[in-house]
């Protein structure tokens, strides 16, 4: 094989197996899930007023006057918070460098939670550790945000001296549901209005919709009802969302109790309709996947049908037991955790062509052969940590990450550890090294990472080896071929043939910003075709592994045909620049096309 492709397939692997983080600066994975658009048009010609208020900012117990500031300044930016919302928070740095930019000119900011969900305490807390330096005040009863007809975290109202609401929207298209423009807004609208407001301009679009979190209003549930929170929600909830959505694990919010879900019901409402939560991109023709995360049609039918009659609670008697999750993580108690020999400092600013993957070999003191059934990578720095993949290195052998007993594990934006079952396993062999790649994304705090892989040993010798290994274009990696510039469809093909009679378990596709949709084909010996996965909308910010509900035989001479097709337009708003041909690379900004796959060889003797 070609060095070439050695060395760009090692710097730029992506594991098959991954977690969760908030890629691209938003870690869509909770953020895509939670995130709507709101804007109801006000009839043309209407000018609306905001009606004066007076509350109190619980970091140091100052109140605010809307009225007071109208007085002393040119206009007023009242601005809708979220404290778990993770656009809210996304858009905070930006407001805050809005807030230095225009408070020398006669322009206010004022912060506004109206979430039920977040108490006093809790705003005092996140203003502080975001440093938000304007006044954040709670609008306890959301009497401020239904006056002004606010919908969503993040939203904006720019209210000029005279009271009158000049505009109502978005802070700027940056970030918003399902994409993050790499640099800079196309258009900052509410700097747009401030500055037209400030020239004495009537502002020339008064209204844009605004994504984000729907606010968390006060609600009133019934006690009762042929469908409750006790009977049947508290279910649903504990299967389908609690994994994610407790503290400490991806989801932005908590699912664990009645409150948490009565004060996201609205948001709930939306994500299920829509279908983008739970999170699953395979298209349900093709495929039978035993981790296939959608909601049943029974259950979401019964969620919606919950809170459009009132979300009732229930009796205490009728709620399930609650669901216990192992402090261990998620492959539960390892036989071993080994960590990076030495710490790494990541910088608080990307380097102008980011940070190069960083390798890090350690011995793991086999004197064996030891057969992995689970294993975990864990970040030491999630915030910072993009990816990882964790290789192993056979005794006296080169590195080779193209090798089929390579790949051991590993997380990245998305989900899953290596979980296998009984009966399979994954080598590594007396002797060997584990070899840490690094993928590190500055947040603009310097921090110091040492992650870890927890190992769960499989306690009897395995039926079958799984390997795992990349299927990719060799045109492509080599730098031979290009995604050009401008182009909106842009195909991209890989094959592999098996050599030996097989069967496939699970699948990963992957690919960057550009992506926008993956297919893996079986085309037999005989000549029959056969779509075993086909994912219609890539999403870089969460990467699934899709596991086959039963392994599916692989005869000698199967082709594994994957096809792929990228979006370099500027209709695409993840697109770091569409006027550039994209090649492969190992940053986000460029472009890689790996269908991965695992499998057992029918005859390997382990």
């Amino acid at each position: 094989m070609r060095r070439v492709k050695s060395k760009s397939v090692m710097n730029g692997l992506r594991c098959y197996l991954l977690f969760a983080s908030f890629a691209v600066g938003l870690g869509v994975l909770g953020i895509l899930g939670v995130l709507a658009v709101s804007g109801n048009e006000p009839a043309p010609g209407q000018v609306r007023k905001a009606v004066d208020f007076h509350l109190q900012d619980p970091r140091d117990q100052d109140t605010v006057s809307l009225s007071t500031l109208r007085e002393k300044n040119k206009a007023v930016v009242l601005v809708f918070l979220g404290v778990e919302c993770p656009l809210s928070n996304q858009f905070v740095p930006v407001l805050s460098a809005l807030h230095k930019e225009y408070s020398d000119k006669g322009i206010a900011f004022v912060g506004i939670n109206a979430n039920s969900q977040d108490s006093r305490e809790r705003v005092a807390a996140h203003a502080r550790r975001h440093a938000i330096p304007f006044p954040v005040v709670k609008d306890v009863g959301n009497k401020v945000a239904d006056q002004l007809g606010a919908h969503r975290t993040p939203e904006a109202f720019v209210v000029d001296n005279a009271g009158i609401i000049r505009y109502q929207g978005r802070i700027d298209d940056q970030f918003g549901i399902g994409y993050a423009r790499p640099g800079k807004p196309t258009r900052r609208d509410l700097a747009v209005a401030l500055e037209e407001v400030l020239a004495g301009k009537t502002v020339s679009v008064p209204r844009t919709e605004a994504a984000g979190c729907r606010i968390g209003r006060i609600a009133k549930p019934k006690t009762d009802g042929q469908i409750t929170y006790a009977k049947q929600v508290s279910r649903i909830l504990q299967k389908n969302c609690q994994e994610c959505h407790r503290p400490g694990r991806i989801g932005p919010m908590s699912l664990l109790t009645f409150e948490d879900a009565l004060a996201w019901s609205e948001t709930i409402r939306e994500v299920v309709d829509e279908g983008r939560m739970p999170p699953w991109h395979a298209d349900p023709r093709y495929g039978k996947f035993s981790n296939d995360r959608r909601l049943s049609q029974q259950d979401k039918e019964t969620l919606l049908a919950w809170i459009d009659h009132g979300t009732p609670r229930g009796a205490d008697k009728d709620l399930p037991p609650p669901r216990h999750f192992s402090e261990e993580g998620s492959i539960g108690r390892p036989d071993l955790v080994v960590s990076m020999p030495r710490p790494y400092e990541v910088p608080a600013k990307t380097p102008k062509d980011g940070i190069p993957y960083q390798f890090f070999t350690v011995d793991p003191g086999f004197k064996e052969d030891r057969w992995i059934q689970r294993a975990e990578a864990r970040p030491g720095a999630p915030a910072v940590v993009h990816h990882i993949v964790v290789f192993i290195q056979r005794k006296g052998e080169f590195f080779n990450p193209e090798a089929p007993g390579a790949v051991l594990c590993g997380t990245a934006p998305g989900d899953m550890p290596l979980d296998l079952p009984d009966g399979l396993a994954k080598k590594v062999p007396a002797g060997a090294k584990l070899v840490f790649q690094m993928h590190y994304t500055p947040n603009g705090k310097a921090q110091r990472d040492q992650s870890s892989v927890a190992l769960v040993f499989a306690k009897k010798p395995p039926r079958h080896r799984v390997l795992t290994i990349p299927i990719y274009p060799t045109r492509f990696i080599s730098r031979l071929d290009r995604i050009p510039a401008g182009a909106d469809n842009y195909k991209l093909e890989a094959e592999h043939v098996f050599e030996r009679d097989a069967h496939l378990l699970h699948f990963m596709p992957h690919m960057h910003l550009r992506g926008k949709d993956f297919l893996y084909e079986a085309i037999y010996p005989n000549g029959k075709k056969e779509i075993l996965l086909s994912v219609p909308r890539y999403d870089f910010n969460w990467q699934s592994v899709y596991r086959l509900a039963e392994p599916l035989a692989m005869p000698k001479g199967t082709k594994l045909h994957c096809v792929a097709h990228f979006d370099n337009s500027a209709k695409n708003p993840n697109n770091p620049d569409p006027t550039k041909a994209v090649y492969w690379g190992d940053q986000t900004w460029e472009e890689m096309m790996i269908g991965w796959i695992d499998y057992y060889n029918d005859e390997e003797k382990p």
